[in-house]
């Protein structure tokens, strides 16, 4: 899921008014009872989805019952991504509304860290044996430049392509699809439009509407599959420590999503700007067989277990997965991007150590099984990912976890949330048609310059 502050999210007049109702409500408990521990965390805008509401309340029994005396208390924010970051924003800045553990994207955090917003929580990790357990790359989503760690990861993700093997019967596509190129990718759709009508041939996420989903599930992908392997950061230039300028591979990804939307193989330009996109393509699209290739992520199962609302148990029969190619299959021939979410504990929290014993609580190994398969995650926990029941718990997390040895993360500095908002604009310049693909990058560049104070190098 994924998968964001200032300019990502609105205005903080524009929210101000969205998060009095959390304020009010998390500052009425915060630090007012030393034993009780206050959870904030992201609650889904569709009521049929309650993973995180479900698994959170197994955990809060689990932990008062080894804990006597000991009480948690959570704060849900129901709020779309960009709403939810600004929220959490506004929480953490007094001690009178910060809850005492905060879920984190990992897109966002570091912004929080150089806020100030974070405790580092490195003299609880030293004592904490499960942390050896722990994945050095997921570690590393939560650290900041400074070397200390701010939050404890609960899991990856990785992106490639469903498809939908009757709508690729129907066009003559082979069910074991596996696209060596972008051109590939492009003419299946094609032979979709063509041979199936009514149906949207191909779903990939563009402009401001859905925020992060623009720039990591598509853009990224295709970004990170330009250039050859071994190739230097396509975002951010590690060596100079300074954002990358929009060369060819940027331009070259801006032509794709272009092609997309010019040709007629995704969605209308106005569903494809609604910002409630994703959950049509989980709940409707894909399910009731309206869409023939989504480039998404490993997380979609979630919305079609039991109890869901969008309940779907044939998916396993009726989806395909691809892994996104390279733009022109050079190695190591597919890429995907990983992100993931974190606990971390405020700086501002009245009760940290009651936080991280909740952490601990959550952050067992059987604990971190259920949840990893309840949200359809991928594990960061060596031991989980060894373990055969893992493995087998649902179809397809086999493919997503090998697509970890292709995977990239993003550079989620401070500036990051600017730049992607930048990256947005530029495509959804080219999905209206409003500005070429040219114009659109010269415009990225401009914001670019804008977003990171001129930290900028041409590439």
């Amino acid at each position: 899921m994924p998968v964001r502050p200032t300019a990502v999210v609105p205005t903080l007049i524009a929210v101000t008014a969205l998060a009095a109702t959390t304020l009010t409500a998390c500052g009425s408990g915060s630090g007012s009872d030393p034993d009780t521990v206050t959870v904030s965390f992201k609650q889904s805008t569709d009521n049929s989805i309650h993973v995180m509401d479900d698994y959170l309340a197994d955990v809060k029994k689990q932990f008062e019952k080894e804990n006597p005396g000991k009480k948690v208390e959570f704060v849900p924010v129901k709020a779309p991504d960009s709403e939810y970051y600004t929220k959490l924003q506004q929480m953490l800045r007094s001690p009178k509304t910060a809850p005492d553990l905060v879920y984190e994207d990992t897109f966002l955090i570091n912004s929080d860290i150089t806020s100030g917003y974070l405790k580092p929580l490195d003299p609880y990790l030293a004592k904490w044996p499960d942390w050896n357990q722990f994945m050095d790359t997921a570690k590393a989503a939560a650290k900041a430049e400074d070397g200390k760690t701010y939050g404890v990861p609960d899991g990856t993700d990785t992106r490639g392509l469903w498809f939908s093997k009757d709508i690729f019967a129907k066009a003559g596509l082979p069910a074991d699809w596996q696209p060596k190129n972008w051109d590939e990718v492009l003419d299946a759709a094609r032979a979709i439009k063509e041979k199936v009508p009514g149906v949207i041939p191909l779903n990939v996420y563009t402009g401001k509407p859905v925020g992060e989903a623009a720039t990591m599930q598509t853009f990224e992908m295709l970004l990170y599959g330009t250039g050859d392997a071994g190739d230097q950061d396509p975002l951010y230039d590690r060596a100079s420590k300074k954002w990358v300028a929009g060369g060819d591979g940027f331009k070259d990804s801006l032509s794709f999503v272009e092609t997309v939307y010019k040709e007629k193989l995704g969605p209308a330009v106005e569903d494809a700007l609604d910002p409630n996109v994703m959950t049509r393509v989980r709940g409707e699209w894909l399910p009731k067989g309206k869409l023939g290739i989504a480039l998404d992520g490993s997380w979609l199962p979630q919305d079609w277990l039991p109890g869901s609302g969008h309940e779907w148990p044939e998916w396993s029969k009726e989806l395909g997965l691809a892994a996104m190619p390279t733009q022109h299959g050079q190695a190591p021939g597919k890429v995907s991007m990983s992100g993931g979410w974190t606990w971390s504990v405020p700086d501002k929290a009245a009760n940290p150590d009651l936080a991280f014993d909740f952490i601990k609580t959550m952050q067992t190994k059987a604990n971190a099984q259920k949840w990893y398969v309840a949200n359809s995650g991928i594990s960061v926990r060596k031991d989980v990912a060894a373990d055969p029941a893992y493995v087998k718990a649902q179809p397809g997390i086999k493919f997503f976890t090998d697509l970890v040895a292709s995977t990239h993360y993003r550079p989620a500095f401070p500036a990051y949330p600017r730049v992607s908002t930048a990256v947005q604009e530029a495509m959804e310049g080219v999905t209206t048609a409003d500005t070429s693909v040219p114009e659109a990058a010269r415009g990225y560049d401009d914001a670019l310059k804008d977003a990171t104070d001129n930290q900028v190098v041409q590439k």
